[in-house]
């Protein structure tokens, strides 16, 4: 999983910590901004309504009420209003009976009478929108336009309502204009903290940590402390002087670890040679008490080398069968001297026993976790295995078989067949190559069949040099 970065992190949470602000802060001035649209339109609505009651009571007084519907069409030319109701009360239709010019009282205008409080019907959703406004007319004998002249009621009697309807799409416009604007300067601000942030991190942050692992490591390399004071915070001051510290013990301490890890390494290989030396002098051991032809064992693991190396095997797998390959009859040693010697044929009960030494090899070496000797047992155990599957201990056939198993089964029957034994004579080199040549496929791995033909004149070198006649102690195992 690809891990965000610290630029990342920071930007992420401050955009969701600003919108959210920016959210709650717009809907908080949006709702105070809209209690304030509506407390306007109010207040406009009231004044016109103040005013066209204040022009019918100028018109009552004057007597000419039969001009009331010019002095009303003029209101509505001027202030936006699309419709205007005179509403007389209860009490003016008792006195001067119901008139047909009026409108009937709706709920909302009864609701005025009886409370005698103006009402709003806001609708700032609709798609012209509107404020309708009922306003109470009382009767009163205060001011300079005293109703009570004309009326027969009491002080505070409702004598009808002015019911108009303003269309206030201006004020809307209006509010969404600076809505917007808010919004405009809320990413704008947003934004500029944002990069601004973006920029602190960069400056402040990513690049001297940057800064700081290349010093760091150019310290480390140079043996020379890093410069403290090329860093502009405190924080990244204290770390370069904790890094100065570290790099101080570290290089106090490295030509101590370096010799330690020398010697580790000494003593390492000590023991791989120790143990290869081991190995081996087991191999001879084997080799000596079983009667084999001189420098058998030499030759073998020789053999098994040039062909391990002409395969391709690795290195690591090179030195390995080197290293395992005198012991691959190791398991000899667990099978009677009266089978091992026999000068004659075998009986079928003797070569099941004499059959047993892979797996005496392979249990005596298996235990151990060095892998010297795990690829002894591996060679112990399967070096008698045949290609077509017909060998033994467990047949096994073709890359069943291991490739040490396969490589020592050709290095050994190469040899045996070329030295002499207390119960054959010693084959020519060109019947041996003739032999192994048909056992190709069937006997033997037929690459490193081709690979023993193809640089017999090597193997015959090495015949040569760890002969019979020779003991081969210059040459290192």
């Amino acid at each position: 999983m690809i891990k965000p970065s610290i630029k990342t992190i920071t930007l992420s949470r401050l955009l969701s910590f600003l919108l959210l602000a920016a959210v709650v802060m717009s809907v908080v001035i949006a709702f105070n901004f809209r209690m304030l649209s509506h407390n306007i339109v109010k207040n406009e609505a009231t004044s016109i309504a103040d005013i066209i009651k204040a022009g019918l009571t100028a018109h009552m007084k004057a007597d000419v009420m039969d001009k009331r519907s010019f002095f009303l069409n003029e209101i509505k030319t001027v202030h936006d209003i699309s419709e205007i109701e005179i509403i007389r009360a209860p009490a003016v239709n008792r006195q001067f009976g119901v008139s047909q010019l009026e409108k009937e009282a709706g709920e909302i205008v009864k609701k005025v009478f009886e409370t005698k409080q103006p009402e709003f019907i806001i609708d700032d959703f609709g798609i012209i929108p509107s404020i309708r406004a009922v306003m109470p007319y009382i009767a009163t004998n205060q001011g300079r336009l005293n109703c009570l002249d004309c009326h027969q009621v009491s002080e505070g009697t409702v004598l009808g309502a002015v019911d108009i309807t303003l269309d206030i799409t201006k004020y809307r416009s209006m509010a969404s204009w600076l809505l917007m604007v808010l919004l405009v300067a809320s990413l704008t601000i947003i934004l500029l903290i944002a990069i601004n942030t973006l920029r602190t991190v960069q400056v402040y942050i990513k690049d001297p940590l940057e800064n700081l692992i290349v010093k760091a490591k150019d310290a480390y390399v140079t043996h020379e402390p890093v410069n403290s004071e090329t860093f502009t915070t405190v924080e990244f001051e204290n770390v370069a002087k904790e890094i100065n510290h570290f790099n101080k013990d570290i290089i106090a301490n490295q030509d101590m670890l370096k010799q330690l890890n020398f010697n580790l390494l000494e003593l390492n290989n000590e023991i791989e040679d120790t143990l290869r030396e081991t190995v081996f002098t087991m191999g001879v051991i084997e080799e000596q008490r079983s009667k084999e032809a001189k420098n058998h064992t030499r030759r073998v693991t020789e053999y098994s080398k040039l062909l391990a190396t002409k395969l391709g095997l690795s290195n690591r797998d090179v030195e390995l069968i080197a290293s395992a390959a005198p012991l691959h009859d190791i398991g000899k040693l667990g099978i009677p001297d009266s089978i091992l010697f026999k000068p004659g044929k075998l009986t079928t009960e003797e070569f099941e026993t004499m059959q047993n030494h892979p797996a005496i090899g392979y249990s005596m070496l298996s235990h151990s976790k060095r892998d010297i000797l795990k690829a002894a047992a591996i060679i112990a155990h399967q070096h008698h295995e045949k290609w077509n599957g017909s060998g033994y201990p467990w047949g096994l056939r073709q890359n069943d078989i291991h490739v040490y198993g396969r490589i020592v089964a050709l290095a050994d029957v190469y040899d045996a067949l070329l030295s002499e034994r207390h119960y054959k004579k010693a084959w020519p080199l060109d019947d041996v190559i003739s032999w192994v040549e048909k056992e190709s496929g069937s006997h033997f791995d037929p690459d490193l069949v081709d690979i023993l033909i193809s640089n017999i004149e090597e193997f015959v070198a090495i015949g040569v040099l760890y002969n019979s006649n020779n003991d081969g102690m210059d040459v290192e195992p």
